[in-house]
């Protein structure tokens, strides 16, 4: 009897053994990167200091940059080569490869979403949004109130009010044409008006 009893401590006891590694196995492996667990989510970066930021425009007169007197935090840059003209949004703020996002810009009564994509420049991972020159997103640009744009995790910037984004599209969606002929009116008026001190010529007879 006292064997059967022991016998069957025995068999319970690997039964329960059994039914208990069971409900401690998982159905499927999951294989986890250390590198990933390690690094952590980024954190979101702070609004810029905006004290001394301005618009500006670049030496090649193509683009036009907001910033102060550091690297510029954003960007709108003309290509007149291209047919239709095309202007891209840039937001310099770091991103990683693949990454994409939706970067709302607010001010002169529109609010535009641009849709940004991570692209590498010259090393550098930042935010663009190439578009057609004619695009009506463009619009939010074109007048000279104050701008509000944020970027998810690179902070906002509140640009106050300025002719140049308003100017700059209208000059690229015209393919840069509005330049050359302000140049060929100015010269005309110049030929128009006497120099300063110079007599004016008799009236012909």
């Amino acid at each position: 009897m006292a064997r059967f009893q022991t016998a069957s401590i025995f068999v319970l006891c690997v039964i329960l053994s059994a039914c208990g590694g069971e409900a401690d196995t998982p159905e499927k492996a999951q294989r986890i990167s250390l590198d990933t667990v390690s690094q952590g989510p980024s954190e979101p970066l702070p609004s810029p200091n905006l004290k001394d930021a301005s618009w500006s425009v670049s030496e090649n007169g193509q683009a036009i940059n907001f910033g102060g007197t550091g690297a510029p935090m954003l960007s709108l840059v003309c290509n007149l080569k291209a047919t239709p003209a095309r202007l891209t949004v840039i937001r310099h703020v770091g991103t990683r490869p693949g990454q994409k996002a939706l970067f709302p810009v607010i001010g002169n009564g529109t609010i535009s979403r641009f849709k940004v994509d991570a692209t590498l420049h010259q090393g550098e991972w930042r935010w663009e949004a190439p578009l057609e020159a004619s695009d009506p997103l463009l619009d939010v640009f074109t007048g000279t109130h104050e701008l509000e744009a944020t970027m998810p995790g690179g902070g906002t910037l509140k640009m106050e009010g300025s002719r140049i984004p308003s100017e700059f599209v209208n000059w690229c969606r015209a393919g840069g044409r509005l330049q050359r002929v302000e140049a060929v009116e100015k010269a005309v008026d110049a030929l128009k008006t006497p120099p300063a001190g110079a007599k004016p010529s008799p009236p012909a007879r």
